[in-house]
């Protein structure tokens, strides 16, 4: 419901000149109608808010429904690889813990270096940066792969 604002009349009439004398609302216009019909407005745009958050939330539930049946099947179709994930994913996060310990000792060891210098700052994002976000990858393929199917998606 667009609104023109030139449609609309003011509420209320400030009267900034020396003689105010006449204290009227809107030009002797009762205001309690419009205040009504303007809170309808909003009330009617708020509802329609909510359907189409309904709507968004119901889409994205479906979407993940979707993906943990499809993945259920596939660690149905496949226990042995499913397995394999799994401890692969568990030394992965070992190694991870370990890269994480240097990651932090170095930043821990070079911090002046690091506030001081973009050079420093650069490479330490060049040396660390990259294995970081591959390893967060494949941590997180490789646990998806390997979780355990919640009762709930296997009973589906």
């Amino acid at each position: 419901m667009p609104h023109d604002p030139q449609q609309v009349p003011p509420i209320f009439r400030i009267d900034v000149s020396a003689d105010a004398t006449t204290s009227e609302p809107a030009a002797g216009r009762d205001v309690g109608p419009m205040l009504v019909t303007l809170l309808r407005q909003l009330l009617t745009g708020q509802e329609r808010q909510n359907q189409l958050l309904e709507e968004l939330s119901s889409q994205l539930s479906a979407a993940q429904r979707q993906r943990a049946t499809e993945l259920g099947q596939w660690k149905e179709a496949n226990p042995d690889l499913a397995r394999r994930c799994r401890m692969a994913a568990e030394t992965l996060s070992r190694v991870q813990t370990t890269f994480l310990q240097a990651l932090t000792e170095e930043v821990a060891d070079n911090e002046e270096c690091l506030l001081d210098g973009e050079f420093v700052l650069n490479e330490f994002v060049d040396r660390f940066g990259p294995r970081l976000a591959h390893l967060n990858g494949v941590l997180q393929v490789l646990s998806q792969l390997s979780s355990v199917t919640p009762a709930s998606n296997s009973a589906q």
